[in-house]
């Protein structure tokens, strides 16, 4: 596959701000590819844009016709693409160059995306052994994904998830679908200033503090239990470095400071309680000490690291020497390079780490993530359950295991 000219160009994501869509025209015909953007955002994420959104779509341009005389004809031939724009456009750029190659090789090869990727990979998955991942849904929101709250008040934690407990994408949307309903029925009984709306992710506004929120969940989980048979497990993103100022967490619903060792006891008190068994970022994200401390004392529950990480290699490589995680987000724009992505997710399963590959709160209906977690075997899929940006890389979930049938 040649590529004989490359365009970027301004689109709008879920939250109404400007992102990018990059556009190949090949020998095989014109694909296109777009970038999500983060509002929760890792100090250590690779910038979106090298200056400017509009300064990456000028260097495009300028390369355009740097790569004509690359043939690219497999996942790692990405280093063709890399060697001539990794250093000169931003991650958000260059997540959606390379994804829109990624596309073209398909189709020359006339295969699925996620068959490209798990070839370099070496696994061959077929109808036999091709795992699908677990879904992981965001059914309330607070922390900054709830800011246009009816009232100042709301979660500190700024995601509550459902994950059921089925390997099927078709039986896990719908059932994240009817809990996040149940939920909402539930929230208007009782949280007074429950409006109904939902955030820049679908997920449920309300006022309510943490625990009770907690206690929303659990009872969701009764409701699956009573109507399905089938059981949902409990998660949150905590998202701890949003709310942490000199080594103490600033709560605001109720208002009061906890020390990082105060912090640890009361997110080992609600793990206990709640039965939880995801806990993502529960501490700011220089204090690997603090998750290691996590991780050893519940070793069977995921201790996820999203902002502690990033999708970096190098983070990576320091969080798993002091034990800090079980399991890690991969979100591939926080890097941008999808051979530095491929990376990550190797070195993480060498090391016996879960992967769980994740959306963005500024979201497109860019499909792609479903291909590179699948392809990659990810354990874990983490999305909105509902909008149609989100819907879309559940769509694809659906259209990945339907073909394995």
């Amino acid at each position: 596959m040649l590529i004989k000219e490359v365009t970027g160009e301004e689109i709008i994501d879920s939250r109404k701000e400007k992102t990018i869509e990059v556009r190949i025209i090949t020998d095989l015909g014109e694909f296109k590819a777009s970038s999500p953007s983060g509002k929760s955002t890792g100090k250590y994420e690779n910038a979106p844009y090298k200056k400017s959104l509009n300064d990456d779509i000028r260097t495009l341009k300028k390369f355009s016709d740097y790569f004509s005389e690359d043939n690219i004809s497999e996942f790692d031939e990405l280093y063709k693409v890399e060697e001539i724009i990794k250093e000169k456009v931003g991650a958000n750029t260059l997540f959606a160059f390379e994804s829109a190659v990624l596309k073209a090789v398909a189709k020359e090869k006339k295969k699925q995306i996620w068959q490209i990727v798990a070839e370099s990979i070496n696994a061959k998955i077929n109808r036999k052994n091709g795992k699908m991942p677990r879904l992981v849904g965001n059914c309330i929101g607070g922390g900054k994904h709830a800011l246009n709250s009816a009232t100042d008040k709301r979660p500190d934690f700024q995601e509550f998830l459902l994950i059921p407990e089925t390997n099927s994408i078709i039986q896990a949307i719908g059932i994240n679908k009817d809990a996040q309903v149940n939920a909402g029925m539930i929230l208007k009984n009782v949280d007074e200033n429950f409006k109904g709306n939902k955030n820049e992710e679908f997920a449920w506004i309300t006022t309510l503090n943490d625990k009770v929120v907690l206690e929303v969940l659990k009872d969701l989980k009764d409701n699956i239990y009573d109507e399905r048979k089938l059981y949902l497990d409990e998660g949150i993103d905590i998202a701890a470095s949003g709310f942490c100022a000199r080594k103490k967490y600033q709560y605001m619903n109720p208002k009061l400071t906890r020390t990082v060792e105060e912090q640890f006891d009361y997110l080992s008190a609600l793990i206990e309680n709640f039965h939880l068994l995801y806990i993502e970022d529960p501490f700011h994200e220089e204090d690997f000490e603090a998750f290691a401390k996590l991780t050893k004392k519940f070793p069977k529950r995921l201790i996820v690291g999203d902002d502690l990480i990033v999708t970096n290699v190098k983070r990576l490589e320091k969080a798993i020497k002091m034990k800090a995680v079980n399991a890690i987000i991969v979100k591939p724009n926080q890097n941008g390079s999808l051979l530095e992505v491929k990376r990550v997710c190797l070195l993480a399963k060498k090391a016996g780490l879960k992967t769980v590959f994740s959306h963005r709160s500024g979201e497109t209906p860019e499909p792609i993530l479903a291909d590179l977690a699948f392809g990659f075997q990810a354990d874990f899929f983490k999305c909105g359950i509902a909008g149609k940006e989100r819907e879309a890389k559940l769509n694809r979930l659906v259209d990945i295991e339907k073909s394995l049938r």
